[in-house]
């Protein structure tokens, strides 16, 4: 479980999750420009990053890591990031249900799971669990309006357990 450190910066946290994270998925489309400063925003690019140097300079836990490598169009990031020339991206094209599809598949391939939902049963239980989330909050003593990630967890993970999310094998 993550907890809030007011002593841990914020490239350490990324340090953490990435050293624990046995599975990663990057979107490189997340690079548009920030409307204040008119600059884009790296922050998808450089925990990719971090990623792939644990992969390559890591233990041997570190070298099992898999990754998804998405962007809007299949070469577009060799604009902008051209070293990363003859990887596997993966296209969405902007599309959320083309982007869960994607990593529905990913994941079916990757972590072997048995019960890994269709990605048209994924987005029906998405859209029923955000339907349920005023109640869910509400009996759980949550302000709605204003949850921490933390609270958003454990009720995502509520709701998956009481099996409201019908995951069934694909």
């Amino acid at each position: 479980m993550r907890t809030r450190d007011g002593a841990e910066t914020r490239i350490d946290k990324l340090y953490r999750i990435i050293e624990q994270s046995r599975y990663s998925v990057h979107d490189l489309s997340r690079t548009e420009l920030d409307p204040i400063n008119n600059l884009p925003r790296f922050n998808m690019p450089l925990e990719l990053g971090i990623f792939l140097g644990a992969k390559r300079f890591g233990n041997e836990v570190q070298k099992k890591k898999r990754c998804l490598i998405l962007d809007i169009a299949q070469f577009r990031y060799q604009m902008f990031i051209s070293d990363l020339a003859g990887m596997d991206i993966t296209a969405h094209g902007g599309d959320p249900a083309t982007m869960v599809s994607r990593l529905r598949n990913w994941l079916a391939t990757v972590s072997k799971r048995k019960t890994i939902p269709s990605p048209a049963l994924a987005a029906d239980s998405y859209q029923r669990f955000t339907l349920a989330l005023p109640d869910l909050c509400e009996q759980a003593g949550i302000d709605a309006a204003n949850i921490l990630f933390a609270d958003y967890e454990r009720l995502v993970l509520a709701w998956v357990q009481a099996d409201h999310g019908r995951a069934v094998p694909a």
